[in-house]
Protein backbone atom coordinates (compact mmCIF):
# COMPACT_ATOMS: atom_id res chain seq x y z
CA UNK A 1 0.00 0.00 0.00
CA UNK A 2 1.43 3.36 -0.62
CA UNK A 3 0.83 6.50 0.76
CA UNK A 4 -0.08 9.56 -1.16
CA UNK A 5 -1.14 12.98 0.11
CA UNK A 6 -4.65 13.24 -1.21
CA UNK A 7 -5.96 16.39 -2.51
CA UNK A 8 -7.19 18.84 -0.47
CA UNK A 9 -10.85 20.14 0.02
CA UNK A 10 -9.98 22.80 1.84
CA UNK A 11 -8.71 25.85 -0.23
CA UNK A 12 -5.65 26.56 2.18
CA UNK A 13 -3.94 28.51 -0.35
CA UNK A 14 -6.63 30.80 -1.02
CA UNK A 15 -7.07 31.36 2.43
CA UNK A 16 -3.38 32.39 3.46
CA UNK A 17 -3.37 34.90 0.12
CA UNK A 18 -6.66 36.00 1.55
CA UNK A 19 -5.34 36.24 5.04
CA UNK A 20 -1.65 38.33 3.88
CA UNK A 21 -4.29 40.41 1.68
CA UNK A 22 -5.92 41.51 5.10
CA UNK A 23 -2.42 42.50 6.00
CA UNK A 24 -2.36 45.61 3.60
CA UNK A 25 -6.25 45.98 4.37
CA UNK A 26 -5.16 46.37 8.24
CA UNK A 27 -2.28 48.72 7.50
CA UNK A 28 -4.34 50.94 5.53
CA UNK A 29 -7.04 51.33 7.85
CA UNK A 30 -4.05 51.82 10.62
CA UNK A 31 -2.78 55.12 8.29
CA UNK A 32 -6.24 56.15 7.88
CA UNK A 33 -6.86 55.97 12.01
CA UNK A 34 -3.55 57.67 12.60
CA UNK A 35 -4.45 60.35 9.99
CA UNK A 36 -0.45 59.65 8.46
CA UNK A 37 2.10 57.69 7.50
CA UNK A 38 4.34 57.18 10.53
CA UNK A 39 8.19 58.11 10.72
CA UNK A 40 9.61 56.80 7.39
CA UNK A 41 7.02 54.14 6.13
CA UNK A 42 5.73 54.57 2.58
CA UNK A 43 4.39 51.46 0.50
CA UNK A 44 4.44 50.28 -3.13
CA UNK A 45 1.74 48.30 -3.73
CA UNK A 46 1.61 46.79 -7.37
CA UNK A 47 -1.92 45.12 -8.96
CA UNK A 48 -3.26 43.81 -12.22
CA UNK A 49 -4.65 47.09 -13.62
CA UNK A 50 -7.26 44.48 -15.21
CA UNK A 51 -8.81 42.74 -12.62
CA UNK A 52 -12.18 42.64 -11.96
CA UNK A 53 -13.26 45.57 -10.00
CA UNK A 54 -9.91 47.92 -10.48
CA UNK A 55 -10.90 51.70 -11.61
CA UNK A 56 -8.26 53.56 -12.49
CA UNK A 57 -8.39 56.52 -15.35
CA UNK A 58 -7.88 55.49 -18.93
CA UNK A 59 -4.29 56.80 -19.75
CA UNK A 60 -2.64 54.75 -17.11
CA UNK A 61 -4.76 51.85 -17.65
CA UNK A 62 -3.16 53.14 -21.63
CA UNK A 63 -0.12 53.00 -20.07
CA UNK A 64 0.12 50.29 -17.75
CA UNK A 65 -2.37 47.62 -19.29
CA UNK A 66 -1.21 44.37 -17.36
CA UNK A 67 0.27 45.62 -13.98
CA UNK A 68 1.38 48.81 -12.04
CA UNK A 69 3.12 49.96 -9.27
CA UNK A 70 1.42 52.84 -7.22
CA UNK A 71 3.75 54.65 -4.38
CA UNK A 72 1.99 55.71 -1.05
CA UNK A 73 4.29 58.01 0.78
CA UNK A 74 4.12 61.94 0.60
CA UNK A 75 1.19 63.32 -1.95
CA UNK A 76 -1.67 60.75 -1.56
CA UNK A 77 -5.70 62.07 -0.36
CA UNK A 78 -8.72 60.60 -0.28
CA UNK A 79 -7.83 57.31 1.47
CA UNK A 80 -10.46 54.69 1.88
CA UNK A 81 -10.25 50.96 2.65
CA UNK A 82 -13.51 48.91 2.44
CA UNK A 83 -13.86 45.11 2.87
CA UNK A 84 -13.47 44.52 -0.85
CA UNK A 85 -10.21 47.00 -1.97
CA UNK A 86 -9.19 50.35 -1.73
CA UNK A 87 -9.98 53.60 -2.94
CA UNK A 88 -7.28 56.70 -2.91
CA UNK A 89 -6.25 59.91 -4.82
CA UNK A 90 -2.49 60.38 -6.39
CA UNK A 91 -0.69 62.59 -9.09
CA UNK A 92 0.79 61.16 -12.04
CA UNK A 93 2.72 63.65 -14.90
CA UNK A 94 1.24 66.53 -12.28
CA UNK A 95 -2.54 64.98 -13.05
CA UNK A 96 -4.83 64.21 -10.48
CA UNK A 97 -6.18 60.91 -10.35
CA UNK A 98 -8.74 59.06 -8.68
CA UNK A 99 -7.95 54.75 -8.13
CA UNK A 100 -9.69 52.08 -6.25
CA UNK A 101 -7.97 48.51 -6.34
CA UNK A 102 -9.33 45.49 -4.97
CA UNK A 103 -7.68 43.48 -2.46
CA UNK A 104 -8.02 40.22 -4.84
CA UNK A 105 -6.02 42.55 -7.34
CA UNK A 106 -2.75 42.90 -5.63
CA UNK A 107 0.49 41.58 -6.74
CA UNK A 108 2.82 42.83 -4.19
CA UNK A 109 3.43 45.41 -0.99
CA UNK A 110 6.40 46.28 0.01
CA UNK A 111 7.64 49.16 2.56
CA UNK A 112 11.11 49.55 2.23
CA UNK A 113 11.36 51.25 4.87
CA UNK A 114 11.49 48.23 7.08
CA UNK A 115 12.29 45.87 4.42
CA UNK A 116 9.01 44.33 4.52
CA UNK A 117 7.46 42.32 1.17
CA UNK A 118 4.54 40.75 0.43
CA UNK A 119 4.07 39.07 -2.73
CA UNK A 120 0.35 37.88 -3.81
CA UNK A 121 0.10 35.02 -6.13
CA UNK A 122 -2.24 36.04 -8.96
CA UNK A 123 -5.92 34.29 -9.83
CA UNK A 124 -7.05 33.28 -12.94
CA UNK A 125 -5.89 32.94 -16.25
CA UNK A 126 -3.34 34.89 -15.72
CA UNK A 127 -2.06 33.02 -12.78
CA UNK A 128 1.40 31.19 -13.34
CA UNK A 129 1.87 27.19 -13.27
CA UNK A 130 1.94 26.03 -9.16
CA UNK A 131 5.46 25.19 -8.55
CA UNK A 132 5.43 21.52 -7.75
CA UNK A 133 5.24 20.16 -4.20
CA UNK A 134 8.01 19.07 -2.14
CA UNK A 135 8.03 15.31 -1.25
CA UNK A 136 6.03 15.38 2.09
CA UNK A 137 8.15 14.15 4.89
CA UNK A 138 8.17 10.92 6.66
CA UNK A 139 6.34 10.52 9.82
CA UNK A 140 8.79 9.83 11.96
CA UNK A 141 11.29 12.50 10.40
CA UNK A 142 11.73 15.55 12.64
CA UNK A 143 10.00 18.81 11.59
CA UNK A 144 7.25 17.25 9.61
CA UNK A 145 4.54 19.56 10.46
CA UNK A 146 6.71 22.84 9.71
CA UNK A 147 4.70 24.60 7.33
CA UNK A 148 6.88 27.22 4.99
CA UNK A 149 5.91 30.10 2.58
CA UNK A 150 9.19 30.09 0.40
CA UNK A 151 6.72 30.18 -2.07
CA UNK A 152 4.88 33.29 -1.45
CA UNK A 153 8.24 35.34 -0.46
CA UNK A 154 9.50 37.60 -3.30
CA UNK A 155 12.28 36.80 -5.06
Amino acid sequence: MTETTPDSLIPYDEIVQDALRGVVKSVLQRIIADGALPGAHHFYIAFRTRAPGVDIPRHLMERYPDEMTIVIQNRYWDLMVDDVGFGIGLSFNQVPSSLYVPFAALTGFVDPAVNFALQFATQGDDAPPPEPEPEPPSEDEPGSNVVTLDRFRRK
